[in-house]
């Protein structure tokens, strides 16, 4: 497997909708996803609301932490990503190679999945991206100097094309995922970790480690918790199927619940033998 080609750079600052005041979990339409899974570094997985716990990684020695997580198109499975690049498979999730193998030049940070279920790109620091099953070589920032590293990706609803984003909230586009703006020109209370794409592929979140959200596209801002001081960091968010609501997750595993994203349960207060290091919905 070798690193995809670099792609177009875009940085430029359009339609931001700025994080708005903190809000507490917000109640909304009806529920449109039934649940969610936490992952932890150790590879713990905690399940809430009807998703179903396929197993995990918790009790097992692993060569490098794990960084990230997505599920399957049907919700009965995911998989999990290690900093080096290996993929661990659970419930219906289909083993399509790793980067275990390769010589990575930075550590992978994040993985999407194809919409079939058969595929998944993975994701590293310096924007390199790497391909598996069917999942397309659209492009990469694999080579380009960054200002600022990685950290995560989200796929577009067909498949055809992916985001980059950077700490910075700087978003690479590859594909058809159209650039909807970004943070890159801002100055930022604290650094982006996270994003999410909208079911229409139109538009997309991101999430910064204090809680602040910043909405691109189609994508509606219903909340956030910047400026309200949390325990720990932010480290991810999930968004619900019809996109109109989102959880963001903590180092501790708390969850923080907007719009008709339903609050169904933390890991918040409960002692962690390893820290959350995302989330993923259906």
């Amino acid at each position: 497997m070798s690193i995809l080609l670099v792609g177009t750079v875009f940085a430029a600052v359009t339609s931001i909708i700025e994080t708005g005041p903190a809000s507490a979990a917000q109640p909304g339409p009806t529920a449109a996803s039934p649940g969610y899974w936490l992952g932890a570094s150790d590879g713990g997985i905690f399940t809430y609301g009807d998703v179903p716990f396929q197993g995990s990684l918790g009790a097992r020695p692993l060569n490098r932490p794990i960084v990230g997580m997505a599920a399957t198109p049907t919700g009965r499975g995911y998989w999990l990503v290690a900093s080096d690049g290996g993929i661990f498979t659970f419930g219906d999730a289909v083993f399509s190679g790793s980067g275990s193998s390769l010589r990575l030049t930075s550590p992978v940070v994040g993985m999407a999945a194809t919409p079939s279920g058969k595929g998944y790109w993975v994701v590293s620091a310096d924007g390199a991206v790497y391909a598996f099953g069917d999942a397309p070589d659209r492009g990469s920032m694999a080579g380009k100097r960054l200002t600022r590293p990685v950290v995560g990706m989200a796929a577009t609803p067909t498949g055809q094309g992916y985001w980059l984003v950077a700490t910075d909230g700087g978003i690479f586009s590859f594909g058809d995922a159209q650039f909807q703006g970004s943070t890159g020109a801002m100055t930022l209370n604290k650094p982006i970790v996270g994003m999410a794409s909208t079911p229409s592929g139109k538009g997309y979140w991101l999430v910064a480690s204090d809680g602040g959200i910043f909405s691109f596209g189609d994508a509606q801002f219903l909340g956030s918790m910047g400026g309200t001081p949390l325990n720990k960091p932010v480290v991810g968010m999930a968004a619900t199927t019809i996109g109109s609501g989102y959880w963001l997750v903590a180092t501790d595993g708390g969850i923080f619940s907007f719009g008709n994203a339903q609050f169904l349960g933390s890991m918040g207060g409960t002692p962690l033998n390893k820290p959350m290091v995302g989330m993923a919905s259906h």
